[in-house]
């Protein structure tokens, strides 16, 4: 086969540090992960998020790993925070769930609206709800280190 053709959603979950409201300017950050996606080759389909945690839909090319895609995004986005506002930290790791095609535009809306879902739940209300509509095996006493 000449050419390599895939199909890879992946719904990201990363938070700040201890989830503290570091996030001053939500959509600045969005938009600045969205550039930095696409200098790696990567698209987003849909980021959002609050000011203590980002979700971020992306389509990862076949040649990137799930890791390397957050490595990025959290590194070059932890370093520009850092100069527009000092003090700025991600948790470590993250959460990262596949996403079928047509499960895409029902992740998408979620991720759009996160303002209203968190007047209900806290980040870790969420994140906890994640793990387990996707299966996903974690220890409470470690999940949001």
């Amino acid at each position: 086969m000449a050419h390599t053709y895939t199909s890879n959603l992946v719904h990201c979950v990363f938070s700040t540090k201890d989830r503290a409201n570091l996030i001053r300017e939500p959509e600045r950050l969005w938009q600045y992960l969205t550039g930095v996606a696409r200098g790696k080759g990567m698209a987003t389909l849909a980021v959002g998020g609050t000011e203590n945690h980002v979700h971020a839909l992306i389509v990862l090319p076949p040649t990137v790993t799930l890791a390397k895609a957050v490595q990025d995004l959290k590194g070059n986005s932890s370093k520009w925070m850092n100069e527009v506002g000092g003090g700025f930290s991600w948790q470590r790791g993250y959460g990262g769930f596949s996403i079928s095609e047509s499960g895409k535009d029902a992740v998408m809306a979620y991720i759009r609206g996160q303002a209203e879902h968190h007047r209900k739940w806290t980040f870790e209300q969420e994140y906890v709800s994640l793990l387990k509509k996707y299966k996903v095996e974690y220890d409470p006493r470690y999940v949001l280190d």
